[in-house]
């Protein structure tokens, strides 16, 4: 575990804040991140407190209005950049998302991938931010559409996914010409630092250290992100509940959200379905990734015929 805390450049207690610079006492209570599997403490971290929220808001706008103007194919080739920095750390940040949120390492690693392959999807669509040229009815005259960027995304991140969520928004919205404001989850804080310290050299080097800012926090931390209205998109990840207040706070003030919530899964079994095959995909909807998805399955609906076999 050591080993892994150090190839990440992780210590024993560790800031939660990052606002282009790392803020070394932050204002917020300290947590202890803890291993699900053995309940053995990994590592310890400050979260921010209001002043530091401001700070992190305040650095994120700031490199917005100089990223914005950067051409989108640019944009692109950091995120190439960011890419190949997570494929060199894929089997450390892996292991230490299966260390602080429990899935299997594998399934660890695997997130990381998706991660790795966003930023190559978002790499091409830096050369595909299209707009319509429109015909007009005014003679010499024609209508153009072209797209700009909104500002500082927010993104809060639940545990089960504790890096793959976050780089579906960040770097997408990076291509796009948005700086991104992360607030983690509690539980998986370790996780959302070694990502912001893996991808930190290379926003350093292109002039934008604070494109993508970090907030560990609580519940205030996640209440005055919705509420800000410096803050034009959410997109959040987790419960109904939490969904359900981010949604009114920031339709209330006329902001954008993308909520991605829990659900109540069926799989559906047919008389004609390969039964073996079947059983596979329930267990493994079930109990995949510590049975911790969006997607988990929790009901099976078993067609009559086939129905006391199955079960």
């Amino acid at each position: 575990m050591n080993e892994i805390l150090k190839e990440l450049g992780l210590s024993d207690v560790n800031s939660g804040v990052f606002t282009g610079e790392w803020v070394a006492t932050p204002a917020g209570e300290t947590i202890a991140s803890i291993n699900p599997a053995t309940g053995e403490e990994i590592a310890r971290v400050m979260m921010a407190g209001p002043a530091d929220y401001s700070a992190a808001v305040a650095s994120a706008q700031a490199a917005f209005e100089a990223w914005r103007v950067m051409p989108a194919p640019k944009r692109g080739e950091v995120v190439r950049q960011i890419g190949n920095a997570l494929r060199e750390k894929k089997a450390a940040l892996g292991a230490l998302v299966a260390l602080e949120m429990g899935k299997i390492r594998a399934e660890g690693e695997g997130e990381v991938q998706e991660m790795i392959d966003i930023a190559d999807f978002a790499v091409g669509v830096s050369r595909q931010l299209y707009g319509l040229t429109i015909a007009s009815e005014r003679p010499n005259h024609r209508m153009m559409e072209q797209w700009h960027p909104l500002g500082v995304v927010g993104v809060i991140s639940a545990f089960n996914f504790p890096v793959a969520v976050w780089s579906w928004n960040a770097l997408l919205a990076a291509v796009c010409g948005d700086s991104v404001l992360w607030k983690p989850s509690e539980e998986t804080p370790l996780t959302a630092i070694a990502v912001t310290r893996i991808v930190e050299p290379v926003l350093r080097a292109h002039g934008v250290p604070g494109l993508f800012t970090l907030v560990v926090g609580g519940r205030d931390i996640g209440e005055a992100l919705a509420a800000d209205r410096r803050i034009p998109l959410v997109s959040a990840t987790g419960s109904c509940a939490m969904g359900r207040a981010v949604g009114q706070t920031v339709a209330a003030r006329l902001g954008r959200s993308l909520l991605e919530l829990g659900g109540n899964n069926a799989l559906i079994v047919l008389d004609d379905a390969n039964l073996e095959l079947a059983l596979r995909a329930v267990l493994f909807g079930a109990v995949g990734t510590a049975g911790q998805r969006c997607t988990t399955t929790r009901r099976v609906l078993v067609q009559k015929g086939v129905a006391e076999e199955f079960t």
